[in-house]
């Protein structure tokens, strides 16, 4: 079977979906692998890289979707303005997908996929079990947004991070607070600790004071029960708005003496917890930071707008889309190992129908197939009218 990686549209992204290391392991294991021209630019990988791997270049997208019968892509297929068509409208009938999907957030896939019998894969929702880790493309990209908030915040503080003796006196350390114990905000602790900063971090679930505790960071966490604060998958439940209020009211306390604020909750499938009002931003200093790593879900902050570094009441809001795709070089190459991992696992060589439906990781990630949608939680979205 031919595995196809195209070249991605948005005009933002700089990752790639697979990068000369894993084209050559996919070759070895027995598959072709067709590269769109370009493919790999933005993250500084030519075409004769993938050429000398052994990969064959596809000098268009019509090319390349013509010949794959297994598609890998960093974003969902979305609608080429260029082309004006959808990338969907591209891909053979009865082809398989591998991509993020995030389906309860975008059903208007949902049609184009079944109408062309398209086998897909929603990489987002890979479960957070042992056997599946390597296949985890939110954990890999989660560390590489949490590094990478806290070098903005780094940039736009007007002061250092460590503490500093010097012959004009000491500098005391910035102070940084940390919303989100997951993925992200462990590495976003990490980070702040190795420059040096005094670092709060705050989450739902008890079970994360160890790991916080262990990076030298102070922890801050409501009384909820295990049972309460977690799903089975490990990721923070939905809460109640009086929860949430009671939460907005700790964070505050503890707002007015931040210099950086790393927001990383969010809770899967759902929009992001309102965590700092408007009001919470007027108490900061003059000076601060808040990085929202949620503005892609609707954000912990009020008055961060995706895509943008504003100021209001003279704290910095950074927004910025697509964190990891800042980092191109790692992020391509970690994205790509956990797609090679995804592949051998579904073991895409045996015919379409032979998936095994009871596989806990082919179950929680099969979304279409057939001309169906399979999958349980996305067979109760709405689809959009027409």
């Amino acid at each position: 079977m031919k595995i196809g990686i195209p070249k991605e549209i948005v005009p933002e992204e700089s990752r790639v979906a697979a990068v000369p290391e894993t084209v050559a392991k996919m070759i070895k294991a027995g598959w072709e692998v067709v590269v769109e021209s370009g493919a790999g630019a933005r993250s500084y990988i030519e075409d004769q890289d993938y050429e000398k791997v052994g990969a064959k270049i596809a000098a268009s997208p019509e090319m390349l979707f013509d010949q794959a019968e297994i598609v890998l892509k960093v974003q969902r297929p979305l609608f080429n303005d260029k082309k004006s068509l959808h990338e969907l409208d591209l891909m053979k009938a009865n082809s398989i997908l591998l991509a993020p999907l995030f389906p309860t957030r975008h059903p208007e896939l949902l049609a184009k996929l079944n109408a062309k019998k398209i086998t897909s894969f929603s990489l987002d929702m890979v479960p957070r079990i042992a056997r599946a880790q390597s296949m985890d493309i939110l954990s890999s990209m989660s560390n590489i947004a949490g590094y990478k908030s806290v070098i903005m915040a780094a940039n736009y503080l007007g002061k250092l991070f460590p503490m500093m003796t010097t012959a004009a006196g000491t500098i005391l350390p910035a102070k940084i607070i940390v919303i989100g114990a997951g993925v992200a905000g462990l590495q976003a602790i990490a980070t702040a600790r190795r420059l040096g900063g005094v670092v709060l971090a705050f989450d739902t679930r008890p079970i994360a004071e160890e790991q916080v505790q262990s990076l030298g960071a102070e922890f801050v966490c409501l009384q909820t029960s295990h049972a309460e604060a977690q799903d089975a998958g490990g990721y923070a439940k939905e809460q109640s708005a009086d929860f949430y209020q009671q939460e907005q009211a700790v964070i505050q306390q503890h707002l007015k003496e931040a210099d950086v604020v790393i927001s990383t909750a969010l809770i899967p499938g759902k929009p992001a917890p309102l965590l700092i009002t408007a009001e919470m931003v007027k108490t900061m200093k003059q000076g601060a930071v808040i990085v929202d790593l949620a503005v892609e879900q609707g954000g912990n902050c009020a008055l961060t707008k995706p895509g943008e570094i504003i100021i209001k009441h003279g704290v910095t809001l950074i927004g910025v889309l697509n964190v990891p795709g800042t980092l191109p070089i790692h992020a391509s190459q970690l994205y790509s190992r956990n797609l090679f991992a995804f592949l051998n696992h579904i073991n895409p060589q045996r015919h379409v129908n032979e998936w095994d439906f009871t596989d806990e990781i082919i179950k929680s990630c099969l979304i279409t197939h057939q001309g169906e949608t399979v999958h349980p939680s996305v067979q109760q979205v709405k689809l959009p009218a027409g």
